[in-house]
């Protein structure tokens, strides 16, 4: 599964806007922070409010919002609203595969890794991230899935809005 530049740097700039809910953020802002080309998180930033994830105010007292609690907002939600497909094979969604022959189990273990993936993405929410990306006194970075060192996500606390 390959993360696109899109989802990745509108995943980037929700979290931000979760870490500093206080008061709206610039695109410029956002974009100087998460060291994200301005240009092209303007486009990504069309997408989300389209899709109601950020909401927008002109002037000088302006920027972007999130639209709704960043605990309900999932990192798998938002990718589906930049991207469109969550995941796909050759532009296709996994379940309409068919192989012939010695390769007739591939398209099950395609539509297996798609459910691990959408599980661990839709179970993590952008608030929760926000909560967990500061760096801790020793300069380590928290582990951004929650999860200790198995790789797997605390799904339950993350979708239920408590950190990890």
């Amino acid at each position: 599964m390959q993360i696109s530049a899109k989802a990745d740097y509108a995943v980037r700039a929700l979290v931000e806007l979760a870490a500093d809910s206080a008061r709206p953020l610039t695109c410029e802002a956002i974009a100087s922070a998460q060291d994200i080309p301005f240009r092209f998180l303007k486009s990504v930033f069309r997408n989300m409010r389209s899709a109601g994830l950020v909401r927008s105010q002109r002037g000088c007292e302006g920027g972007y919002w999130i639209a709704r609690d960043t605990h309900s907002i999932t990192v798998g939600e938002v990718m589906t609203a930049v991207d469109g497909e969550f995941f796909t094979v050759r532009g296709e969604r996994p379940e309409g595969l068919d192989y012939p022959a010695a390769a007739s189990a591939l398209p099950d273990l395609y539509r297996a890794a798609e459910a691990a993936a959408r599980a661990l993405l839709e179970g993590t929410s952008i608030g929760a991230l926000a909560e967990r990306g500061t760096k801790p006194a020793d300069g380590q970075r928290t582990d951004p899935a929650g999860d200790g060192a198995d790789g797997g996500a605390a799904e339950h606390e993350v979708s239920a809005g408590v950190p990890a």
